[in-house]
């Protein structure tokens, strides 16, 4: 396989309902933070996807094969750089998630995501010629397991979570058996409970079990999920206008340039502006399955695949949280949240799926 693609073949249709979905959350992190603190964030805003697209031009020129080749020295550094934040890390709400670097807040966990990605690609893509055995299945496990676990002592369940998506779609395309996947579910139901029991904290409970009831604590666990939902259905039909809505500009909604920027979206453009944002990343993310489809090798699927699983993740798991369908567990709605590491991730990850695609006719 050659060594460069051509940019004749870059997912130009693809980028632009990806610029489109960031200029949108650009405008929303404007008017949920203008008479805030964080005012002047949607200009941050707007550098970081600059340098997102920087770094997703110059990721798509490298050869995607080399990454591969190669990812077993990414895996030791980014277990050591979740070590280094565990250790080292800035302490924020309780949690050590940051490596603070003159001013700026890097957060590995996001990066790790890229890695993990790549690397379950590459492993997965070598088991499809042999077929799933169940020690390749504890090897894949004990692939995720380790940075997932370095993630979840920091605490942030929400991060480690994501890591799981990909093993499971790569694996199932890599060919397991339905067998090998009823028994995977019921030994991860069983888990569920010494992982209640002993590694969750209190705090990361409450919110598990308050969004099947948020009324029993109004002002406390179920707070957020109930203002985001008022925020939601204040929008009504087609919502109350940039920097009009009582919820977001009352700052009753918690954090409405990152988490919940969904609610906050939805109360000033109501259910016609929703459903719109929504048709942007279907339109993503089946152009992102298009190009998986025509990847030039197994590995190639793999990896696009692997992105596919975790936006769709991102976006099922943040949409559900702000309408009270999902637990709050502080995942970002990509290209929309404010936050750098979560848009240079984003980027990065279409980068190589711009590098998979521009190689699939390079033979």
């Amino acid at each position: 396989m050659a060594k460069h693609g051509s940019f004749r073949d870059f997912d130009w249709f693809l980028l632009l309902f990806v610029l489109l979905i960031c200029a949108i959350g650009t405008v929303q992190i404007y008017s949920a933070t203008h008479a805030t603190k964080f005012v002047g964030f949607h200009i941050k805003q707007l550098y970081w996807i600059s340098a997102g697209v920087g770094l997703m031009f110059l990721v798509s020129l490298v050869n995607y094969q080399s990454l591969l080749e190669n990812i077993h020295w990414a895996y030791i550094v980014s277990v050591i750089s979740l070590v280094v934040v565990k250790l080292f890390g800035t302490k924020a709400l309780g949690a050590r998630r940051w490596i603070s670097l003159h001013g700026f807040h890097f957060q590995p966990s996001e990066w790790v995501k890229l890695v993990m990605i790549i690397a379950i690609a590459k492993f997965c893509s070598d088991v499809y010629l042999r077929g799933v055995r169940w020690l390749d299945i504890f090897k894949l496990a004990a692939l995720v397991g380790v940075p997932m676990l370095l993630v979840l002592v920091e605490p942030d369940l929400g991060t480690a979570l994501t890591y799981i998506p990909a093993a499971v779609v790569c694996l199932f395309l890599a060919g397991l058996r339905f067998k090998q996947a009823a028994i995977i579910l019921i030994v991860g139901t069983v888990a569920v409970i010494p992982v209640w029991k002993h590694v969750l904290k209190p705090y990361q409970k409450d919110r598990l079990t308050s969004f099947m009831d948020p009324g029993s604590d109004p002002r406390g666990s179920g707070y957020q999920i109930l203002q985001s939902k008022i925020a939601v259905g204040a929008g009504g039909l087609t919502g109350r206008g940039i920097a009009q809505g009582s919820q977001t500009q009352g700052a009753f909604l918690p954090i409405p340039h990152t988490d919940f920027i969904f609610a906050s979206f939805c109360e000033e453009h109501g259910f016609v502006g929703a459903l719109f944002v929504l048709l942007l990343y279907f339109i993503v993310l089946m152009r992102l399955i298009q190009d998986a489809q025509t990847a030039p090798d197994r590995a190639g699927t793999f990896l696009v695949m692997g992105v596919v699983a975790i936006l769709v993740f991102h976006i099922l798991v943040n949409v559900g949280m702000v309408v009270g369908f999902m637990p709050v567990t502080g995942i970002p709605l990509p290209l929309m949240s404010y936050g750098g590491s979560s848009v240079l991730f984003t980027f990065l990850a279409l980068g190589m799926v711009m590098n998979i695609r521009m190689r699939r006719f390079v033979n």
